[in-house]
């Protein structure tokens, strides 16, 4: 590969630091200017270094050009000195295009040029995949494709980050933990929920024992978008590869509120609501809330031993189908009692002998007593990192380390929000062996472990 690691990070603070900072900032002004991006902030640019040397530069291809990738998943790595994107791969034309315009007007206006040439376009994966100059890939398609292409990105050689959740079954979670293992390839999970000043601190304050032992955790998420009905088949669009995009789903006619939004990329997708292609809300927004579960509780690599859930789908002979409301319990093996539902805003609370503590994305945390959160670490307790889900990945390529969410931790906590789906399905609790991942004696939950792939696209390791 091209890469070459190019030495430890600066410290932050110092010149070096500056510089990058300086070139970042610069990089946003020219999104701003060439795209109309002003996203980026000032905790994106934390971080050091200068401008890494062309060789020692990572190679980054985007793989799915659609709604997340262009608004937030591409501009960082246009954005960071580490990182050159040389390759923008998706199924829909127009969508590769817009990608494809927005890296060559970046970096034009980044060196000076009139025109910028030098980023492959295409529409087959296995292209991007084939690149020797590749290094690593950022997928970002709709769920269906999420393992498939993630573990054949592995055995291509290349590194991955994955859009959250990063499977549509335990056993295709579990092959996506086996195979970065076993061709030693960096992993990262793309949530930007241990961004999150208010989770990390709750997380901490839980670690520490601030609460004494934990009795019982409590997980909310947003509400899921209303249920769509029946559509009538319609011509598929001539820009869209409409067999490619079904790819190992089962087959099924072309409708515009199947696939997404013509010629948009800021209309929600319909596909996320359907379930040949996504779990829903229960993994959608789960992935974020459960993973800092999993990270307050210490569970990170194992889970419950028993889920019983209930739920309501939205109503069938639609188009959607996925859960609308859900209640979901856990218990882990120490006793502690986790509470997951759908309750219209995405929050976290731990309860323990000592007090609790809450946070809610982007609103804040507190506590009973107060005093839980006012006392200040001290030297020898833990402190746990705070990192942008892209930088994050940017530097464990660089220096052949494990992301803060790796595979194994990904699919363990996509794994809860599966475990109570099923559970939902066939309406009665589950005993679950988070050590063989198998629910003992039970053929019929057993079953739901797999997600069949269409012919001929299946997943080897």
């Amino acid at each position: 590969m091209k890469y070459r690691p190019a030495g430890s990070p600066a410290i932050p603070g110092g010149r070096k630091d500056y510089s990058r900072r300086r070139f970042l900032w610069r990089a946003a002004e020219i999104a701003a200017a060439t795209t109309g991006a002003t996203w980026l902030s000032s905790n994106f640019l934390q971080g050091a270094g200068e401008k890494a040397p062309a060789i020692n530069r990572i190679n980054i291809a985007m793989i799915g050009l659609g709604r997340q990738a262009y608004h937030a998943n591409l501009l960082p790595f246009l954005a960071s000195p580490d990182t050159q994107v040389v390759a923008v791969c998706d199924v829909d034309q127009w969508r590769a295009e817009q990608g494809r315009k927005r890296v060559e007007d970046f970096y034009a206006a980044q060196t000076g040029r009139d025109r910028y040439r030098g980023c492959l376009m295409t529409a087959d994966f296995q292209e991007v995949l084939a690149r020797r100059e590749v290094d690593a890939v950022m997928i970002s398609t709709p769920d269906h494709w999420h393992a498939l292409m993630a573990v054949e990105a592995a055995k291509a050689g290349k590194d991955v980050a994955l859009e959250k959740p990063i499977s549509l079954s335990v056993a295709q979670g579990r092959a996506i933990s086996d195979v970065m293992r076993r061709y030693q390839r960096i992993f990262r999970t793309d949530t930007e929920v241990r961004f999150s000043e208010v989770f990390r601190k709750l997380c901490e304050v839980v670690r520490n024992g601030r609460l004494g032992k934990v009795r019982r955790i409590v997980a909310g998420v947003p509400a899921e978008a209303d249920p769509v009905g029946r559509q009538p088949p319609a011509p598929v669009p001539p820009e869209l590869d409409y067999a490619r995009w079904l790819g190992p789903a089962p087959e099924a006619p072309y409708s515009e509120k199947r696939v997404h939004t013509r010629q948009n990329l800021t209309a929600r997708p319909g596909w996320m609501i359907i379930p040949d292609y996504c779990d829903g809300i229960i993994c959608n927004w789960g992935t974020h809330l459960l993973d800092i579960v999993q990270w307050g509780n210490n569970t990170e690599r194992t889970g419950p031993v028993t889920v019983e859930g209930k739920g309501e789908f939205h109503p069938a002979g639609g188009l959607s189908g996925v859960l609308k409301s859900f209640e979901v319990h856990y218990e882990y093996a120490s006793g502690v009692q986790l509470t997951y539902h759908l309750a219209g805003r995405p929050y976290v609370r731990f309860e323990g002998d000592a007090g609790w503590v809450e946070a809610e994305w982007w609103k804040g945390i507190q506590s009973g007593p107060k005093s839980i959160l006012e006392a200040p670490l001290g030297p020898h307790d833990l402190r746990l990192p705070l990192s942008n889900e892209k930088l994050d990945f940017i530097n464990s390529v660089k220096q052949r380390r494990e992301s803060l969410i790796p595979a194994e931790v990904g699919h363990r906590t996509n794994s809860m929000g599966q475990l109570g789906l099923i559970s939902i399905q066939l309406g009665r609790k589950l005993r679950w062996d988070p050590d063989r991942e198998c629910f003992p004696g039970d053929e019929e939950a057993s079953r739901r472990l797999q997600r069949p792939l269409r012919t001929p696209w299946k997943i080897v390791l």
